[in-house]
């Protein structure tokens, strides 16, 4: 199955909030378990993509010694991720900025960390942003990056629908089925980390429906 284009930003209200409710706890828990298993302790992390700043609060909660710039694309998706900061206690340590990843402003080697959570799907010159990564993080800092794996046929993509997706509404699920589509395979994630400057990372299948792209500290 040939990789089917999604929209690129959620700009609309209704589908950052729909994409807001759904349940994320889960996936974004077991993200933030793998960023500290990776060696995550202090610094300043970046993390791409940022959606409602789940990842970034709880990466903050249990690192207090970790400072995060979350980035996002959506204008509607930063005030829901303003709002959970600003909840949380947690807006003097997460910076949120309204960025494009595919022209990050920061010099080279900034970051101490480089995090993203489900946003290389969504962009339609994946390489680029994933390019501006690598460019960003400083040589050695951890890297953790991780998306869906597109299956081989939309009846695939629909089962995983049907798995974990089975309480949400079906605007819910749509979304969540046409991300399937426009993610990548891991050989294709292979071949793009190939074309990075990220010396010692790897990529993983981290999950049934998840590949990851990982470098420890």
């Amino acid at each position: 199955m040939n990789r089917i284009l999604e929209q690129e930003v959620m700009d609309t209200a209704e589908t950052a909030e729909a994409y807001d409710a759904m349940e994320h706890s889960e996936v974004d828990n077991a993200f933030v378990e793998r960023v500290l298993a990776l060696g995550a302790k202090t610094g300043h992390f970046l993390d791409v993509g940022t959606g409602p700043a789940q990842i970034p609060i709880l990466l903050a909660q249990q690192c207090p010694d970790i400072r995060i710039t979350a980035i996002e694309l959506s204008k509607e998706m930063l005030k829901i991720a303003k709002r959970h900061v600003v909840t949380a206690g947690l807006a003097e340590r997460i910076t949120l900025e309204h960025v494009d990843a595919k022209a990050l402003p920061h010099p080279d080697n900034t970051f101490d960390g480089l995090i993203s959570n489900s946003i290389v799907h969504h962009i339609h010159d994946s390489l680029r942003a994933l390019k501006e990564m690598s460019r960003v993080v400083k040589p050695g800092g951890l890297v953790l990056i991780r998306d869906l794996i597109r299956p081989e046929t939309p009846e695939a993509a629909q089962a995983f629908v049907d798995k974990y997706a089975a309480e949400d509404t079906p605007y819910q699920q749509k979304l969540f089925y046409d991300s399937f589509l426009a993610a990548f395979t891991i050989a294709e994630v292979n071949e793009m980390l190939g074309q990075m400057e990220l010396a010692g990372a790897v990529v993983v299948q981290s999950t049934d429906r998840h590949w990851s792209v990982e470098r420890a500290v």
